[in-house]
């Protein structure tokens, strides 16, 4: 059993480094389309700044997936595995179609599936689930009214200035605004993987009582201390799979949704990593991916309304929406064939 819980542990590395690969567009696709970045430099930049939030952030996020959603008596490895692949299936078929979906409810949407699957409605921690859930209609209208505030700001700031002098200005700005979007994605994203591994552990501390050394040492934990080979492995791991970088999803939030400069991409990154951080301040996994795309659009909604390709940004939503039921269902049947294949 002991090595069953660390294959799990694996898997939601492997989980962490697709939501890595799958949200490299949220970081760099900005900074790719107005090409003030080449793809490579780009996404070395944004891993760098995703494994940098390990030394900066607290882990109130972890703590919200990992304790505040699901009941831990409920919880046991089979629920934590049927979670991931829940997550991970889900992330790969929107990655295949283009689609910007949020990598952090298919994770929540997974987990809590495969909990319902094995205890009915009653595992859901009810009050855990609202802040999540009503930020996902929440985060893409910050990130547009912080887009849209923020362009039309610095627009008027520059009313008198030539393009042209502007332009070289911005570009700079934008490898700044651009490494703070990182850092917001892998403080936020990378929680959400510790606090799986976390309640992992938790559920598996009656299997590890009887190791000895360095292998208790490394799985005993009590819940609320997050260890520092979890903390280090999943922002290694996000920042390995945004190096592999998603760029299906890139092309569509980088020229698709809208067209951006310098201007409107710092924009877009600045008013997304800000909102991105008061979340991960507040403990709520906000999805990154949501905010930067209602970033993008209320950048190019200051220009004009037509500037939006509105057809494209109303299937992303539909999107968003779908993501938590959808994940949650492959979770609650992935948990139906590993908990028959486990006994």
């Amino acid at each position: 059993m002991v090595w069953y819980i660390l294959a799990i542990v694996g898997v939601a590395f492997l989980f962490d480094y697709i939501n890595g690969f799958h949200d490299s567009a949220n970081s760099i696709a900005t900074i790719v389309g107005t090409r003030v970045l080449s793809p490579f430099t780009a996404v070395v930049w944004a891993a760098s700044f995703n494994f940098l939030a390990l030394f900066i952030f607290e882990t109130k996020v972890a703590k919200t997936i990992g304790t505040g959603m699901i009941d831990m008596a409920i919880v046991n490895p089979d629920v934590i595995l049927a979670g991931l692949l829940g997550a991970i299936t889900w992330n790969l078929i929107t990655w295949w179609y283009g689609i910007p979906s949020s990598s952090s409810h298919a994770l929540i949407g997974g987990y809590g599936g495969a909990a319902v699957a094995k205890a009915g409605f009653a595992a859901l921690l009810l009050p855990g689930w609202v802040k999540p859930v009503i930020f996902i209609f929440l985060s893409p209208m910050v990130g547009m009214a912080a887009g849209w505030g923020l362009m039309v700001g610095t627009t008027w700031l520059f009313r008198k200035a030539h393009p042209k002098k502007v332009e070289p200005i911005f570009r700079g700005m934008q490898i700044t605004s651009s490494a703070l979007f990182s850092l917001s994605h892998g403080a936020n994203d990378a929680q959400k993987t510790m606090g799986i591994i976390v309640s992992l552990l938790v559920a598996g501390q009656a299997y590890f009582v009887n190791e000895t050394g360095f292998l208790r040492h490394f799985l005993i934990t009590d819940g609320d201390t997050i260890p520092f080979w979890v903390k280090f492995g999943a922002h290694l791991a996000i920042a390995t799979g945004t190096l592999m970088g998603g760029w299906r999803i890139v092309h569509t939030l980088g020229s698709r949704v809208t067209k951006l400069r310098p201007i409107g991409g710092f924009c877009a990154e600045t008013g997304g990593a800000s909102a991105i951080f008061l979340a991960t301040a507040m403990g709520v996994p906000v999805s990154t991916t949501h905010t930067i795309s209602g970033a993008i659009v209320g950048v190019g909604a200051t220009h004009r309304l037509s500037a939006v390709r509105w057809g494209l940004a109303s299937r992303m939503v539909w999107a968003w929406v779908l993501t938590i039921p959808a994940a949650a269902s492959v979770a609650a049947i992935s948990y139906l064939i590993v908990s028959a294949v486990s006994r």
